[in-house]
């Protein structure tokens, strides 16, 4: 049994373990429901030390969250400035998240 696993979503890399939060990219899953990662690249055992690799993915395996909320960060400023030239824009941004608590590795 795996302690933990390296997921690919939204074209980022996340290791996550049983229990855990964390915040990813805007997936299409409706709150509170059932979402699974099917992109596994690794799955590792701390204990053990033991780690199985894929090559890109690991067959068969899967990672099933829990949908916890769809929100919106908070606002980054986007700042451009060109010296000497007058030239400053300010813009903000608020990238759309998903976030979601690991049930099953």
């Amino acid at each position: 049994m795996a302690n933990f696993a390296v997921i690919e979503t939204g074209g980022k890399q996340y290791k996550v373990a049983s229990g855990q939060k964390i915040k990813v990219e805007k997936l299409d899953a409706e709150t509170s429901g059932n979402f699974v990662f099917d992109k596994v690249l690794l799955l590792g055992d701390e204990e053990s030390g033991d780690a199985k690799i894929g090559t890109p993915n690991v067959e068969g395996a899967k990672v099933e969250a829990k949908v916890l909320r769809q929100a919106r960060d908070k606002k980054k400023i986007v700042f451009r400035y060109h010296s000497k030239t007058r030239y400053r824009k300010k813009k903000g941004h608020r990238q759309l998240f998903t976030e979601v608590e690991i049930t099953k590795i």
